[in-house]
């Protein structure tokens, strides 16, 4: 029986860098020690407080259907939450609430692109963007950033690839690279929506994690409110990625059509879930700080062991929990290091291929595991591609 191209097309042949991952996973299954180093898993689970506010709204009957635009409760505590960070009026009517960030990603990209319109994306990417975007039926069109840019994106670059298109995903605090979006880059990427006639989609999951500079989102840009819609997840901020509870924020009327999309895919989140996210909102940025405070000292830690080397080179680790190493002076790209990191040293970390062909001779390092272990993956790294580019 032949199966749609909607779905056999959604990812592209050929290596996608993420066979050091599977073949790492496969090494620990089989009893072996293994650093690893790879997805954007925190190291601490949900904090107990939200597991017992969880538990008791189970308990307390909250377990069938939740209204599938989100309970009335969590949508104006997310839009209380946005208006505070950002400034911009922001409503109930403003908010769905998703399972998960993912969840939200397809549903925007549903909302704007008819089948066969143009939807853009950066490079380097989150693993699943271009195959959200073929999944909603458009068709996936990379922009590229460049690692002498610092990865931010350039609205020439934009703009050249815009022909036809309709929107443009983009990520700051970016995952892989650890890059917060400057002022000047945002602004200089609304005015090409704005004369493009772009929706621009903006995943902005890690919020929270930002070590060096500000976080700005494009929604509060001028005229970007009726254009933009924002992608927000209780996962990297509050430790909750299991508990698939994401929300997209955007004009109302948008909102009321992704609504009638929820009813017939998704069927809204659990109750128990949204009333343990409620909860953990309203926790305030005390428990914030908590979730992210690992990460600052990490940061801090790799920034200290890269200053005292001369191989290893750092992209600027701004915000979320990852680091953006660039090992072009060992001769190896991204896939070529990584596995050979894996044989010698046990140490599992992605290749920058894994997000694209503009990270190629990076890596990317997830700082998800306690500070020592840390700390001393990452001197190892730096010594094996010393080793490495003494020996070319």
């Amino acid at each position: 029986m032949k199966l749609s191209q909607r779905i056999t097309q959604l990812t592209e042949g050929g290596s996608d860098g993420w066979g050091v991952f599977y073949r790492a996973r496969r090494m620990i299954s089989e009893g072996q020690a293994v650093t690893e180093l790879t997805i954007g898993e925190h190291d601490i689970r949900t904090d107990p407080s939200i597991l017992a506010e969880m538990e008791l709204s189970a308990r307390q009957g909250h377990t069938g259907y939740a209204m599938v635009p989100g309970t009335e409760l969590l949508r104006e505590t997310v839009a209380a939450r946005i208006q505070t960070r950002t400034g911009v009026n922001t409503t109930r009517d403003n908010i769905l609430i998703t399972p998960g960030g993912q969840s939200a990603l397809f549903a925007a990209h549903v909302a704007v692109c008819d089948p066969g319109d143009v939807g853009l994306y950066l490079d380097p990417y989150y693993a699943t963007y271009p195959g959200t975007i073929r999944g909603a039926g458009a068709v996936a069109r990379v922009v590229q950033t460049t690692a002498e840019d610092a990865f931010q994106p350039r609205a020439d670059r934009i703009d050249a690839a815009s022909e036809g298109a309709v929107s443009l995903l983009i990520n700051s605090p970016n995952n892989p690279t650890g890059v917060v979006y400057s002022r000047q880059t945002l602004e200089a990427v609304a005015e090409v929506c704005r004369r493009r006639d772009l929706w621009l989609i903006s995943d902005e999951v890690y919020d929270t994690q930002v070590w060096d500079g500000t976080h700005i989102s494009p929604r509060a840009l001028p005229d970007m409110l009726a254009r933009t819609l924002v992608i927000g997840s209780m996962s990297k901020s509050h430790a909750m990625t299991g508990s698939r509870c994401g929300w997209v924020a955007g004009p109302p009327d948008v909102i009321e059509h992704m609504i009638n999309l929820a009813t017939h895919t998704t069927y809204g989140v659990p109750g128990f879930i949204q009333d343990a996210a409620v909860f953990a909102l309203n926790a305030g940025p005390e428990l914030e700080n908590r979730i992210t405070a690992p990460f600052r000292r990490r940061r801090k830690l790799a920034m200290d062991i890269l200053a005292a080397q001369n191989t290893v080179g750092l992209i600027p680790a701004q915000g979320a929990m990852y680091l953006m190493l660039d090992i072009r002076p060992t001769g190896l790209n991204g896939e070529g290091f990584a596995n050979a990191l894996l044989d010698t040293h046990a140490i599992a970390v992605m290749p920058g291929e894994s997000f694209g062909q503009a990270a190629a001779g990076h890596i990317r390092v997830a700082m998800t595991i306690d500070d020592d272990r840390f700390a001393a993956a990452l001197r190892t790294i730096c010594c094996f591609a010393a080793e490495l580019s003494s020996g070319r």
